[in-house]
């Protein structure tokens, strides 16, 4: 498989999960444009390295659907994730790294 094949096919795979996202997964997508407002065209960028597979950038579930790459073991916050969603189970839930403030305010890994 040529280089150009990847590539379309990465791209064609990306286009398949974000239309998930847009069809399928409200509280997400309204948690995107949330990021959006709070830090720019930048949110959306870390949502694409999410779904093309970059752990730490993008990660959601809703309705069902898992999309994004999980951010590690290593990040206390996939370990609460996973506790607290076999104790309560929940609608939804998105990650993004956090911000500069956020790791100044929650401290950091």
């Amino acid at each position: 498989m040529s280089e150009q094949q990847t590539q379309d096919g990465m791209k064609a795979l990306v286009d398949q999960r974000l239309q998930v996202i847009k069809s399928s997964m409200p509280h997400v997508r309204q948690s995107i444009e949330d990021k959006v407002a709070q830090i720019g065209p930048e949110a959306y960028a870390l949502v694409r390295r999410g779904l093309r597979g970059e752990p730490g950038c993008f990660y959601a579930l809703e309705a069902g659907h898992v999309v994004g790459t999980p951010f590690g073991r290593s990040d206390p916050r996939m370990q609460q994730l996973a506790q607290f969603l076999v104790r309560f189970g929940c609608a939804y839930v998105c990650i993004f790294p956090m911000t500069d403030d956020e790791a100044r305010t929650y401290g950091t890994a």
